[in-house]
């Protein structure tokens, strides 16, 4: 690379002193503190300098855009909210936040936008920012509603100091006029020509849809000016001691990021992929361990997936994030980090949907609204894709054909859910094939939206019910999991926070049974713990889907502390090993525990780990041609799961099978009641 001559680099660092010069004087005088009036127009539009150097531009900008003040992410609380007018309680200022959502059947108190009482241009939406801060833009939607299409179409903004006296931004002499939405959904952002420094500032609809009413969902770009004697700012901040790599990551630089752990950590760490997308990226994931690529007997395997909704970006980040958290405190000594990777094989999957994480992630965090991203390229919703085990499940239960015909655990994927031409996603697809491949004991797939933990079933066994409780025969042990995150978290079970949206999930422990907010079939939970042994639950890790790349600190320090909690629960309950008489581990194996209705079974190494709460249980192991045997295992409440294993010995029947296969001789068919007969003897003769 060529070098600049001394000549043209003292022009550079003149131009650099005279822009760094201009832009602090601009800061400091864009408010006059012995006025009310504010100086808006210090700044231009977009002060750019540029200088050529052997083809090489330097564009300094001087017009940075500031992120959200934080109506979406809820850090703007109710009461800093106003409005000129309320159409009714349901549609008040409180409402006005950017992707709200409105309730199924909407009514007076959960309605998706802030609507005014009257339609008239004298109508206002206000923040207060409740210190001064440097304002660059406005960002709109129009009304969530099934029902009802209402939005504005264009708005002027008003800035204030003390909420009396107002300024309206201008184009020149005139009032500037922002356009706004078209339709009900697609966010709309306005940068300003300039930065304009206020505490209070107003949107001013001045025309709106023809059919519909003054309507707004807003979010306000701004950068708080320092004030170390504000005490709402110093209650209300949140800062992280971790020295991450805090920012959104697209699909290169996330494989990229996860290359740079994997160095970093290359003892400890593998990256593999699963499969494809309908787009051709790869299902990339991270497994961590003291001996990565290989299955230790007795050591459980865990997992964290994100993205299966690609617009839903906080998981992702999250995972990448604790990834590289892990490293760095396995290296520098962390006990609890390094018992977590010595005992435990952990994978983390962070782009379950990669296609649709970069049609969101090329708008932009604030524009993709709250659908754009969320299906495969196919338009397939991945978490609600796999096979609908539940109704086969309940049909066989109504029929009576468990445990003689079919067992209550690892339930069949149809035929038909098999086949080419089923509607069926590529990345799930190999999700199932992961799962299946894997032993895993506990997984958590993380989404956004909300702040609450759901756990199976997602479906309601009632036909046509949109919501039931409906619980598994291990209902006991999801809720215990649910609570683990959700209390642990900084939010989810604070009673004094916001709803994110219409359900205040704070009330229920920040958790609930995924059939009891609103039904799902096929649900990646519910396959899981009907199709393998791992028990699967949904973390909504954050009201905001896609947050600005400031606040991932403050979301980090959210989770953090659940995310290290929920794995640590992969060790409650017992775990062993069933082996034959030779020593032998024994695949497949059946392990029931009484009077909860779904087994389990053992791995390749006949290792198993089954998760239960405190207890005293009666724990059966059962294989193909061996005796059952039953013991107590007792599950304490410290951290660890107890050890039970089992010895189980081949039958009589199939010991006589087996030599009479090996010298090519058909086994003896008994007849049907002395074949029951010596079914009852032996299951007489087994140890209790």
């Amino acid at each position: 690379m060529a070098l600049i001559g001394v000549g043209e680099r003292r022009l550079f660092l003149l131009l650099l002193h005279i822009c760094r010069s201009q832009m602090l004087k601009a800061l400091e005088t864009n408010i006059n503190p012995d006025s009310d009036a504010i100086v808006h127009n210090v700044l231009p539009v977009s002060y750019l300098m540029t200088q050529h150097y052997d083809n090489r531009a330097i564009c300094l900008s001087l017009h940075p855009e500031c992120p959200p003040i934080g109506l979406e992410t809820l850090k703007i609380d109710d009461f800093q909210l106003h409005a000129s007018s309320t159409k009714r309680y349901g549609l008040g200022a409180h409402r006005g936040r950017l992707n709200i959502q409105a309730g199924l059947y909407e009514d007076d108190l959960y309605d998706g936008a802030w609507c005014a009482g009257r339609n008239d241009p004298l109508q206002w939406f206000e923040v207060d920012a409740r210190r001064l801060t440097r304002f660059t833009g406005v960002i709109t939607q129009g009304r969530s509603s099934l029902w009802s299409s209402d939005w504005v179409t264009s708005y002027k903004v008003m800035v204030s100091n003390d909420s009396h006296s107002w300024v309206t931004l201008k184009n020149g002499s005139e009032d500037l006029i922002f356009l706004g939405n078209r339709e009900k959904e697609i966010p709309v952002r306005n940068i300003f020509p300039s930065p304009v420094v206020a505490r209070y500032i107003r949107v001013n609809p001045c025309s709106w849809f023809h059919s519909g009413s003054i309507c707004m969902r807003v979010e306000i770009l701004g950068c708080p000016l320092p004030d170390p004697n504000n005490y709402y700012h110093r209650r209300n901040e949140v800062i992280t001691t971790d020295d991450l790599d805090f920012k959104h990551h697209g699909y290169k630089e996330m494989r990229q990021f996860m290359k740079v752990v994997n160095e970093l950590c290359p003892n400890i760490t593998r990256i593999y992929n699963i499969g494809k997308s309908q787009n051709g990226l790869k299902l990339y994931a991270i497994e961590i361990s003291d001996n990565p690529g290989e299955h230790e007997v007795g050591e459980p395997e865990f997992r964290y997936t994100a993205g299966s909704h690609g617009n839903e970006v906080l998981g992702r980040e999250l995972l990448l994030l604790l990834m590289q958290f892990m490293c760095l405190e396995y290296l520098s000594g962390n006990q609890r980090i390094r018992h977590l990777v010595e005992e435990t094989r952990i994978h983390l999957l962070p782009s379950v949907n990669p296609d649709g994480y970069e049609k969101a992630f090329e708008v932009g965090s604030e524009l993709s609204g709250w659908s754009l991203g969320r299906w495969t390229n196919d338009g397939i919703d991945i978490h609600h894709n796999f096979p609908d085990l539940n109704s086969m499940l309940w049909e066989a239960e109504s029929k009576k054909w468990i445990p003689r015909k079919m067992a209550n655990h690892h339930v069949s994927i149809p035929e038909w859910y098999q086949s080419e031409n089923a509607s069926v996603a590529l990345e799930t697809r190999a999700l199932i094939a992961w799962m299946e491949k894997m032993p895993f004991v506990l997984g958590g797939n993380l989404q956004g939206g909300e702040l609450v933990v759901t756990f199976p079933y997602d479906r309601t066994r009632s036909q046509g019910v949109a919501r039931e409780q409906t619980p598994t025969p291990d209902d006991h042990v999801f809720r215990w999991l649910a609570f683990s995150y959700a209390s642990t978290h900084r939010l989810m079970t604070d009673a004094n926070r916001r709803a994110c949206h219409t359900e205040d999930f704070a009330k229920e422990d920040g958790t609930i049974n995924g059939a009891s907010w609103h039904t799902a079939a096929g649900s990646m939970n519910d396959f899981s713990y009907l199709h393998t042994n791992s028990f699967e639950l949904s973390m909504y890790v954050g009201c905001d889907k896609f947050p600005h790349e400031s606040e991932l600190p403050e979301e980090w320090e959210n989770n953090r502390e659940s995310l290290l909690v929920f794995m640590e629960q992969v060790h409650r309950g017992i775990k062993g090993v069933v082996r034959d008489l030779q020593g032998r581990g024994i695949a497949n194996a059946v392990i029931s525990v009484e009077g909860i209705n779904h087994d389990i079974r053992t791995a390749a190494d006949g290792d198993y780990w089954r998760l239960l709460n405190p207890g005293e249980y009666k724990v059966t192991a059962r294989a193909e041609g061996y005796s059952f045997t039953s013991k107590k295992c007792e599950v304490g409440y410290k951290m660890g799961a107890t050890r039970c294993d089992f010895t189980i010995g081949r039958t009589n029947l199939s010991r006589i099978r087996e030599i009479m296969e090996k010298f090519n001789k058909q086994p003896i068919k008994l007849p049907v009641r002395q074949l029951q007969a010596r079914r009852s003897r032996e299951r007489h003769l087994g140890t209790s």
